[in-house]
């Protein structure tokens, strides 16, 4: 009898049973998710642990101090800066003054009205260096001399060659260097800046994108000849850092292919047009491109922070009774008090008399004995004419006439004093004074002509948020 065949045995069968044991699929699906937890939980332990270990990585550096610019954020070493969510204040700001030696003794006193040594950062611009031995006041910016200008085209016949040097202030303020740079401001030499209510408006935009904020001339013939795109100069306008640093990349040729533009700040529109960045206009920047007695305007400001007057010199005084020096003193007093209401318009009506009352705070009243629309009262007295050809207008605003009819007129009151009363102000307004023949003897007027003095308080400062309508 044979015997039965002999088995043959598989040596990995064995292995491959505790290897790959018999699983049903869902056991499979259960171990992966299970593995996955496992791995991700570790993963995201290391990260938190590395992170508390390694936390200089990811916050800002104070200590860094070199700053770029990439695209339009502030890097400090590759980090946003420390800086960028603080808000933009005066140290902020490098002001750039065009002026002349030679009328610098003069036009300082108005510079000097607003400048603050040692807190606000700036230099005037000179076409040569003053004489050695006069001493340069304390209470004036430092001067810096324009490098010259000689090898610039210009031919605009009816212009001066300093428009050239005072186009190229915001490129030699840049590459000053100076730190902490959020914005450059321009201006004349008989330039008032209002610093407090010129910062409230540059705070309200990004400084890390490009902005050009300014205003237009008050007269339409000055628009029309040089442009309603255009900042004016003498008003003062303001550059932002990113926006300064692509403008001295072209600057010089710019000047070159607007050699026939007659001021600087057109040359300065005509490359901010090749940049591509138009004008932000703010209602408080003004040029007083006007002639006469500049009452109508200021008596009628925008609901927008006064930031700046211009061309001071070509107007009559702001107050009557002082010279212009002392009356923008004199506004200056009550700006201090409170610098976002000084010259904002408002009007109300007392029902009882019939009385109109326009009240410009800081400067004015007018009383009128007769119940006038809101459309009327919004609109400024003419009591000026254009700059070039001085006509009754046109003008960028509304305006209504001035009669000389005393009758018709409304009784007028100029600031006397302000004070301060707890978190708000007292101001004092007395009557103006009339010439003889000049006083309406209309039983009407009789009630408002007993008034001699108005007194206007108020429990609290202007906030910057309701003057946000002032940008056009």
């Amino acid at each position: 009898m044979s015997s039965p065949a002999p088995s043959i045995q598989d040596p990995f069968k064995a292995w491959r049973f505790l290897v790959l044991p018999t699983l049903k699929v869902s056991d499979v699906f259960s171990l992966f998710l299970k593995a996955t937890i496992a791995v991700c939980t570790v993963v995201s332990i290391s990260l938190v642990v590395y992170s508390f270990l390694n936390q200089s990585q990811w916050l800002p550096c104070p200590e860094c101090q070199k700053s770029v610019i990439s695209g339009h954020l502030k890097i400090t070493n590759g980090y946003v800066s420390g800086d960028f969510h603080e808000k933009t204040n005066i140290s902020h700001i490098l002001f750039g003054i065009g002026g002349s030696e030679k009328t610098w003794n003069k036009r300082r006193l108005y510079t000097e009205l607003w400048w603050m040594p040692n807190i606000t950062r700036g230099y005037v611009w000179l076409d040569q260096k003053p004489p050695e031995n006069d001493k340069w006041p304390e209470t004036s910016p430092e001067y810096k001399v324009s490098a010259d200008t000689s090898r610039f085209k210009y031919t605009c016949s009816y212009g001066s060659r300093s428009a050239l040097r005072i186009a190229r202030i915001v490129k030699e303020s840049f590459e000053l260097g100076v730190e902490n740079v959020r914005w450059f401001v321009m201006g004349d030499d008989d330039t008032v800046f209002f610093i407090e209510n010129l910062v409230m408006v540059l705070a309200k935009y990004d400084h890390n994108q490009m902005y050009y904020i300014g205003g237009n001339s008050e007269s339409v013939e000055q628009n029309v000849i040089h442009s309603y795109t255009m900042a004016y100069g003498g008003g003062g306008f303001a550059i932002s850092y990113p926006l300064a640093k692509e403008l001295v990349r072209v600057l010089d040729g710019c000047i070159d292919r607007y050699a026939s533009f007659y001021g600087s700040d057109q040359k300065i529109q005509g490359c901010m047009s090749e940049i591509g960045v138009p004008l932000t206009k703010e209602l408080g920047f003004h040029q007083v491109d006007i002639r006469g007695d500049p009452y109508g305007l200021l008596a009628a400001h925008p609901l927008a922070p006064l930031v700046s007057l211009h061309h001071l010199d070509y107007v009559q005084s702001i107050f009557p009774e002082l010279d212009r020096i002392d009356s923008v003193k004199k506004l200056t007093s009550s700006y201090k008090m409170d610098p976002g209401r000084t010259l904002q318009h408002s009007f109300c009506y007392d029902l009882t008399r019939n009385w109109t009352v326009s009240a410009s705070w800081g400067y004015t009243i007018q009383i009128h004995p007769s119940l006038i629309t809101a459309k009327q009262m919004e609109s400024a007295f003419r009591t000026f004419q254009t700059w070039r050809s001085s006509s009754n207008g046109p003008f960028t605003f509304n305006t209504r006439p001035m009669t000389q009819l005393p009758c018709l007129r409304p009784v007028v009151y100029f600031l006397d004093r302000v004070e301060r009363v707890g978190d708000g102000t007292l101001t004092t307004y007395k009557r103006a004074v009339q010439e003889l023949g000049k006083v309406c003897d209309q039983p009407e007027y009789a009630p408002v002509l007993a008034v001699q003095s108005v007194n206007i308080t108020t429990s609290t400062s202007l906030k910057p948020d309701i003057l946000e309508y002032g940008t056009a």
